[in-house]
């Protein structure tokens, strides 16, 4: 039979119920809406979602793209329009894989620092401190390292290196930027020292140490490290970082004169 039988109820007849999504039905058919998706919005919205996916996925294509000619080789493409790449990817973007041939990482590179103390018996230099030491110290073993001791020192080098000539002489408003993020990490650093002074001065420098080679090759590589010291930095309430107690010893010191 092809119609569906009538219902009875308490002795009254009722009208037979139309099939689900049958031409003539008041009520829609919900079978027919699930799993719609776009498709089951009227056409404006259409429109709109398939606009706003074109967009997001042309973004996504031109970061991509970006990414790659950004860390590719020297190129066509990256000789003519490089300043462009690196407006697009610097600062949020920066990338450092170095993974592309011919030019992977080969190098160990530590940062140090030392300083000028002055103290009750007058002032002396410290030791030089290995802060890329101390990161690696407080990262190895750690199930959650800190982003900071992973990248705060490396990054902070990797851009004064960027920005600045082999004569140690900045590159625009980026160099003059680099020195003094620089410094107020090495003040930080440096200030939980116990000095018994005021650090007045700040020289940094770089060890870089070539990879050996292994075991099984004949390849000769010197593993001697090669330093990069950087000149004398005075020390001025820019470079204090909060909470150091440089500051209050600074305050101290004049108190007394």
């Amino acid at each position: 039979m092809d119609g569906a039988a009538p219902a009875q109820l308490d002795g009254a007849t009722l009208p037979p119920a139309p099939a689900p999504g049958a031409r003539g039905s008041d009520t829609p058919s919900t079978e027919l809406r699930e799993g719609a998706g776009i498709a089951g919005l009227s056409l404006p919205y259409q429109v709109v979602a398939a606009l706003a996916l074109s967009v997001f996925g042309l973004l996504a294509c031109g970061q991509l793209a970006m990414v790659f000619l950004h860390v590719a080789p020297s190129n066509t493409l990256t000789k003519q329009h490089g300043e462009a790449f690196d407006d697009w990817i610097y600062p949020e973007f920066e990338q450092n894989w170095k993974l592309f041939a011919p030019n992977p990482l080969q190098q160990n590179v530590a940062v140090e620092a030392r300083a000028d103390v002055e103290g009750a018996d007058g002032r002396r230099t410290t030791r030089w401190v290995n802060l890329s030491r101390e990161d690696g110290e407080a990262i190895r073993g750690s199930l959650l390292p800190s982003h900071v001791h992973q990248n705060e020192l490396r990054r902070a080098w990797d851009f004064y290196t960027g920005s600045h000539t082999e004569e140690n002489r900045p590159n625009g408003l980026r160099g003059e930027l680099s020195e003094r993020y620089m410094r107020r990490i090495v003040m930080l650093r440096l200030s939980r020292q116990e000095y018994g002074g005021t650090i007045e001065r700040v020289q940094i420098r770089s060890a870089v140490t070539a990879v050996g080679a292994p075991a099984w090759s004949d390849e000769k590589i010197s593993t001697e490290p090669v330093y990069r010291a950087l000149p004398w930095w005075n020390v001025t309430d820019d470079d204090l970082p909060e909470g150091s107690g440089q500051g209050q010893a600074s305050a101290g010191a004049e108190g007394a004169e």
